[in-house]
């Protein structure tokens, strides 16, 4: 088998580096780990080793990887040792409900086909080794066809790493005209189960927030890297809170079936049973296509009784589903 190339054998190093560092009972020279990790051991020098070991560090500590740097002993006080901590790496126990466990199988059958075939069934397994099982008979009869991320995440991801300037286009929800953005990448967050790029607009010469699922096409580079500061001060969070991009709540009314539907009624601000059995919910949403793409995921156990706009994306959503299962057939 070749040896991965690109993105592809950073992913593995990186990898490599977090298994040697999480399973090890001290902490860990450099040389210690240049002879643990395969693709360090490749490289030619010890100078493009210690400027790849340097990148790969702040590239973990970037993505929340809680790397430690400790003494090694009291003989080597002037070398540091790294290891990461698995009380500080490792989840705590989770338990599941019957729907989000519903979610699970789901997730798993939907990238059955996709790049995440591997760690989704890898994931079931260890679910199910802990004694957990998904429930098939609650799984719905739609599959929607899943993305692992937005489309642009790889490419805003690698510019915040690297602090290099960006440009792409982007639509704003009132708008239908996409706007070409230059942009300081300083920071990627999620809020409300959708990423955000905090950063500095620089033909606005202000901070901006852009919600990833509004760029439009490819995210270009525009200038080089490490050219810009990310100012000591910034908060992204607090950033995106502040912008608002979910913009002002507004309520739906629904109707599910019985059973079903779980994750929408734990959210109803307001529940009336129905003489057929079903109930009525009463549900606040910010993002018309986010929301109507979840209810298209219920299928036919969730059912639109206002607002109409509402009503005609849930259709659109599962129309567009059912032509992509057609073509696949």
């Amino acid at each position: 088998m070749s040896a991965a190339t690109g993105t592809a054998a950073k992913t593995e190093r990186l990898l490599n580096l977090v298994l040697v560092l999480l399973y090890t009972r001290r902490p860990l020279s450099k040389a210690q780990i240049r002879t643990l990790v395969p693709q360090y051991g490749a490289t030619a020098s010890t100078e493009a080793f210690d400027r790849m070991f340097e990148r790969d560090k702040d590239e973990l500590r970037g993505l929340g990887v809680p790397l430690a740097t400790e003494e090694i002993d009291a003989f080597h006080e002037d070398e540091p040792g790294y290891r990461i901590h698995q009380r500080d790496y490792a989840l705590p126990d989770i338990d599941f409900e019957p729907d989000e466990l519903a979610v699970l199988g789901l997730a798993s059958r939907s990238w059955a086909h996709a790049s995440m075939a591997g760690p989704a069934a890898e994931a079931l397994r260890k679910l199910r080794a802990a004694g957990v099982e998904r429930d098939e008979g609650a799984l719905i009869g739609i599959e929607p066809r899943l993305r692992t991320t937005e489309p642009a995440f790889e490419a805003v991801k690698d510019a915040v790493l690297s602090r290099t300037p960006i440009t792409f286009d982007y639509r704003r929800p009132e708008g239908t005209q996409a706007r070409t953005r230059k942009v300081q990448p300083w920071s990627l967050v999620q809020w409300h189960g959708r990423w955000y790029l905090a950063g500095y607009d620089l033909d606005r010469e202000d901070t901006r927030v852009f919600r990833l699922s509004r760029i439009d096409g490819r995210v270009r580079t525009a200038g080089r890297p490490g050219s810009f500061e990310v100012p000591a001060d910034h908060e992204a969070r607090v950033l995106v809170e502040q912008s608002d991009p979910r913009g002002e709540a507004r309520p739906a009314r629904v109707c599910v079936r019985p059973g079903a539907a779980h994750s929408l009624r734990r959210r109803a601000s307001a529940t009336t049973e129905t003489d057929s059995g079903w109930s009525e919910l009463t549900v606040d949403f910010h993002d018309v296509d986010g929301f109507a793409a979840e209810l298209a995921g219920h299928g036919d156990a969730v059912t639109v009784v206002e607002p109409l706009e509402l009503l005609e994306r849930v259709r659109t959503h599962l129309r567009a589903t059912l032509a992509a299962h057609e073509v696949s057939a």
